[in-house]
């Protein structure tokens, strides 16, 4: 009996896949929305040429953060609910080894596009070196697992 329920605990998850992807679908919506008011407010001439570039990037951020929230929705229903479901390819997640491979792209994706916006937006005087040794720390820290783990998995395939 405990190894029924056990086995059936998995299903738990759906409660990770559901906040995952209704946060995910909101924040499309919100992309959506602000990539039109960016539109009608660059048409009308609200913005300068460096106000609309830092709009535009920070709308591709928060749709860089809907997919990765979508790509931790999508994995983990793969990994604990079914497996089976249709995705391309390149989507097809059977490990956690392989979500967390998907999720590092992204997220080495989203800080070059943050401090990208930061970068744009700098006024010049405050300190802009500090965050993007940071930021570069990490993109260099999560590069050098993926190397690792590749590694490893080629090592285990001989």
């Amino acid at each position: 009996m405990f190894k029924r329920l056990l086995s059936s605990s998995r299903y738990m998850v759906i409660l990770a896949v559901l906040g995952a992807f209704l946060t995910s679908v909101a924040l499309l919506l919100y992309g959506g929305v602000e990539t039109v008011r960016i539109i009608l407010e660059a048409l009308n001439g609200g913005f300068k040429s460096k106000e609309i570039i830092l709009a535009a990037i920070q709308v591709v951020d928060l749709f860089l953060l809907a997919t990765v929230l979508y790509l931790i929705s999508l994995g983990l229903y793969e990994l604990f609910i079914d497996d089976t479901i249709p995705v391309p390819d390149w989507l097809v997640i059977h490990t956690l080894d392989d979500l967390k491979e998907k999720l590092i792209g992204v997220i080495i994706i989203v800080f070059g596009v943050l401090f990208l916006g930061k970068f744009i937006g700098w006024d010049g005087e405050s300190d802009i070196l500090s965050p993007g040794l940071s930021i570069a720390a990490i993109i260099i820290a999560l590069t050098y697992f993926l190397s690792q783990k590749k590694k490893a998995k080629s090592y285990e395939d001989k």
